[in-house]
């Protein structure tokens, strides 16, 4: 292999997300790229590109197969969960690492994780597939109340909620089904027990089928019945990773994966840990990014190429990152953080805006956290502790009001899931 060797990534997403994603890569490999649009912040990293919709596998394939006339691909690696599969099926179209197009697929369907979770005792939720409202109400009956209600095989808490009462179960089964008509995968929903206790994700890196949990993620979720993600902390020395490592690495095993990154979402209950989901790729939001040092986007890297990542902790410290919501849906009238706050803060690491004064934001069960998330700040310390004081006097300093939205109650749409007003 050359002391560069060429990887591909496919659809890189953000920049102010992904970008440090991109960034780690390239500062090891040469890098080509498959992006749906033509590329901005991008060429920074890459050496080549070609245009094409990931989503589209035929379109997927041939531009793969192009880049690989022109270089010679070591690896192909994505870390957008809606790509998964067609870069599985890309990876071995040009005999290249990777998990099996199966596997990943497995990996997309929360029911198909359930099954495989029972079958190897990994601790998990009960779960049924339902088709109609009917499936669902019999479902719900069998597992007893509270459930879940989930799109089988979606991500980012879209069309996610907890019914408490079968009167619920209408509004929450039309707005899982949402977001399934949305998924390439599986139109289907999931009716799920609900866990009850603080949610969690375990990093993991798994090369050659031995699964490493580097990091434990503390989150905070947002109003019920919605599972919007609020926070994350990260603290390298948590003691929880000793606990929750074994538990995610099982899981990992359970699903087949053999080799990449994964962020497996689990809760902690009465009855100890047990498990949410396992996504396979790099967790989103700027998960562990400050915290470790541990660098995930050129551990996916290493390992797509065959190398053996380098797991060495460079930092014990802790980070956050708060997602900024509204309170309402409405228009954005005012957003900013207090002049000259930044200026005594170094552990204010960055603050970014999603949406300008004048942008329509809208909540769930209307939108989801594309169509609602504000903006985002990240701040570092010595401890969860100190990262979630620090947050606070961050919360402190801004300022960010919405105009509501006059609600309109329209014809023929059943009731939110919490029993709400119809919308």
């Amino acid at each position: 292999m050359p002391s560069r060797p060429t990887v591909l990534v496919v659809a890189p997403a953000d920049e102010a997300l992904r970008g440090y994603c991109l960034d780690s890569v390239a500062a090891a490999y040469d890098v080509v790229l498959i992006t749906a649009s033509a590329p901005t912040w991008e060429r920074r990293c890459i050496r080549d590109v070609e245009i094409a919709d990931p989503a589209d596998e035929t379109a997927l394939l041939a531009a793969g197969q192009t880049l690989a006339g022109r270089h010679t691909l070591y690896g192909v690696v994505t870390w957008s969960e809606w790509d998964l599969v067609n870069v599985a099926r890309l990876a071995e179209h040009l005999g290249l690492r990777t998990n099996t197009p199966q596997v990943m697929l497995d990996c997309r369907n929360k029911g198909r994780q359930r099954t495989l979770f029972a079958r190897h005792r990994v601790p998990s939720a009960k779960a049924m597939t339902a088709r109609t409202l009917l499936e669902a109400a019999l479902a719900a009956e069998t597992i007893g109340y509270p459930v879940v209600l989930k799109p089988a095989a979606y991500a980012a808490s879209i069309g996610v909620s907890r019914i408490t009462r079968s009167e619920q179960l209408p509004g929450g089964f039309d707005f899982a089904q949402a977001g399934a008509e949305r998924s390439r995968e599986s139109t289907a929903v999931l009716v799920e027990e609900y866990l009850d206790g603080p949610e969690i994700s375990v990093e993991c890196v798994t090369h050659r089928g031995t699964t490493s949990a580097v990091a434990v993620t503390r989150k905070t979720l947002g109003v019920a019945p919605y599972f919007e993600e609020l926070a994350h902390s990260v603290d390298a020395n948590d003691p929880l990773l000793v606990q929750v490592g074994s538990v995610a690495a099982s899981a990992v095993r359970a699903l087949g994966l053999t080799d990449g990154v994964q962020h497996v979402e689990m809760r902690l209950t009465d009855a100890g840990p047990r498990l949410v989901e396992v996504n396979a790729r790099i967790a989103g939001d700027l998960i562990g990014h400050l915290a470790t040092g541990i660098d995930l986007p050129r551990a996916a890297a290493d390992i797509a190429c065959g190398t053996t990542p380098d797991l060495t902790r460079t930092r014990r410290t802790a980070a956050g990152i708060r997602l900024l919501y509204p309170d309402v849906s409405g228009t954005l009238t005012a957003r900013h953080l207090s002049e000259g706050f930044a200026d005594h803060t170094p552990w204010l690491r960055q603050v970014h805006w999603l949406r300008e004064v004048g942008d329509a934001v809208t909540l769930p069960p209307a939108g989801s956290m594309y169509s609602a998330r504000v903006g985002f700040f990240t701040v570092t310390g010595s401890s969860t502790r100190q990262v979630e004081q620090r947050t606070r006097l961050v919360l402190d300093q801004l300022t960010l009001t919405t105009t509501p939205t006059p609600q309109r109650p329209t014809p023929g749409r059943s009731c939110l899931p919490e029993g709400g007003a119809c919308a």
